[in-house]
Order: C-alpha cells, then sequence, then structure tokens
C-alpha cells in the first residue's frame, strides 16, 4: 500500500478492528468443545448470500426465532461437513479416515456469546480511534456488517447510532440499514458516496477548507480497516487502500496507521497478542 499520501478518511470496520472480535468467540466455542477449528467461519460462508446470516446483516429478515432456527440449521448440513472435514483431513493426514459425526452446536447461545463479547472495544484500536478523533484531520467513517437487535433484546438500543464507539464517527454505513452488506462492491460505492458527501458539504468550515474537502473524495484518499480477507479484496477492486487488522493483535493495525498518519495513536496497552480460551466451561452443545 502506497504512503506517499495521506489520505482525507479513515474508514474502519467495527467487529474484530474497533472491538473484539466475534470470531474469537467462535474460535474459543470451537476449541472449548473439540470442534475442529474453522469449521464454523466455513459453514457461514458457504451458506453466502442467502443464508440466515447474510439475510441478517441485510436487514431482510428479524433476529427471533426464526432466525435462531435457519441459524442453526445452516450450521448442521451433512454435505457442507463432509466437504470442510475431509478438506482438513488434506491438510492433516493425523485427524480419522472416517468423517466424525456433525458437530451439535447450539447456534442460538453461540450467536449470542459472540454478539455480546463483540461489545468490548478494542484495548489497542480504541485509543488509537480516540486520538484520531481529538487530531480533527481527517474523516472518520465506519463501514460494518451490523444487526439490528429488537426490542427486549439485551444489545438493544432505541437509537441505534447513538453507542459510544459510533458516535466516534463523522459517517456510519450499516449493513441492516442500507440493505447491502461487505463483500459485495455495491456497498463500498454507496460507503465512497456518503464520505464524499460529507466532505463537500462541511467544506466551507475551518477543517473542511484546511483539509482541501471541497473536491471531494476519491477512492485512493480512502484507507479501510478490516479483518476478513475478502472484505479487503473487494474494497482494493473499487480503489480503497487498505490496512489488514489480525485477529487478537491490532496492535499492528495501529503501527500501520501512525505510520500513514504521522501521528502518535497507540495508548499503553501492552502489546501482548488475545490468545484463545481454552477452559470452555460455559460452551453450550
Amino acid at each position: 500500500m502506497g504512503v506517499d499520501k495521506k489520505p482525507k478518511v479513515l474508514l474502519f470496520d467495527i467487529g474484530g478492528v474497533c472491538v473484539v472480535s466475534p470470531f474469537q468467540s467462535i474460535l474459543d466455542y470451537e476449541l472449548s468443545l473439540g470442534i475442529p477449528p474453522g469449521w464454523i467461519n466455513y459453514s457461514i460462508s458457504k451458506t453466502a448470500p442467502h443464508g440466515f446470516w447474510h439475510r441478517l446483516e441485510r436487514g431482510e429478515i428479524k433476529l427471533d426465532d426464526a432466525f435462531y432456527a435457519g441459524f442453526n440449521r445452516d450450521l448442521h448440513d451433512a454435505m457442507r461437513w463432509e466437504t470442510f472435514y475431509k478438506t482438513q483431513q488434506s491438510k492433516n493426514p493425523s485427524l480419522p479416515k472416517e468423517v466424525p459425526p456433525i458437530p451439535n452446536i447450539d447456534g442460538k447461545w453461540l450467536f449470542n456469546d459472540m454478539m455480546t463479547a463483540s461489545t468490548a472495544p478494542d484495548p489497542w484500536m480504541q485509543p488509537a480511534l480516540r486520538n484520531l478523533k481529538a487530531s480533527g484531520k481527517f474523516i472518520l467513517a465506519a463501514l460494518s456488517n451490523t444487526i439490528i437487535f429488537p426490542p427486549g433484546h439485551a444489545l438493544h438500543r432505541e437509537d441505534f447510532f447513538i453507542d459510544p464507539i459510533r458516535g466516534l464517527f463523522d459517517v456510519f454505513v450499516s449493513s441492516a440499514h442500507v440493505g447491502l452488506r461487505k463483500p459485495d462492491p455495491k456497498i463500498y460505492e454507496y460507503a465512497l458516496n456518503e464520505v464524499d458527501k460529507y466532505a463537500k458539504s462541511h467544506a466551507a468550515e475551518e477543517r473542511g477548507r484546511s483539509l482541501g474537502w471541497k473536491d471531494g473524495v476519491k477512492p485512493d484518499e480512502i484507507v479501510f480497516l478490516d479483518d476478513i480477507g475478502e472484505n479487503l479484496k473487494a474494497a482494493k477492486k473499487v480503489g480503497f487502500r487498505t490496512i489488514k487488522v489480525p485477529l487478537g493483535r491490532a496492535f499492528e493495525a495501529v503501527d500501520e496507521l501512525e505510520s500513514i498518519t504521522g501521528l502518535k495513536l497507540a495508548g499503553d496497552h501492552p502489546r501482548i497478542p488475545i490468545k484463545p480460551k481454552l477452559g470452555g466451561a460455559n460452551a453450550k452443545l
């Protein structure tokens, strides 16, 4: 990624970037129950684009018992499990030759554990975000695959966009509100249009004049941070610059942000990677 040109926009994914990754919860769940790591993510990804998870993140269906039942079915497809297991065998010959029964997963428990875990701010990215906000030198934007939690759910908010983390951003693009989700190219174009509108509408302000916002925002003036490779590849095709945020090691992405922005962004949290939890006493089958 070229670093000779300072961006106008820093565009952040939320889960796994600004907050603790839900994938950490998935990995902990798999390891605690002896499920081959990667099965749950594989199962979710292979149901795209019409799986229950994907439809929920586009706001096409509600988070209710029908979703949980459908999501559970998506996690218990025997043919998909056999394909996954045989792929793992090719990588690890020590695995038993006979395909074991499909893992019994409590989809509702797993889903809510993932969502609850990913409300915690990332200890490395959070201070970086606050320092970026304080600098006033960039448009801070978010592009996130999201879920609208219904009234009565522990994570429900009357106003989705009033939130300590969401409040840090000048622009927030939520998949469940716009009916698109990453890595659909249309959502990156939507995000580009939104930050371009923001820049032009604030161009006459002192900050906008000093940062050249009157000309709007071009794709290569955006740096996009995400933890998922296919989301970053799709962003590159649109012309965004990208930073990969490694699972449990967001401090590496903060280092890249410091290099790009020329600002001191890191807090004082120790640079020790978050490792999977192997206890799993609370995991539920």
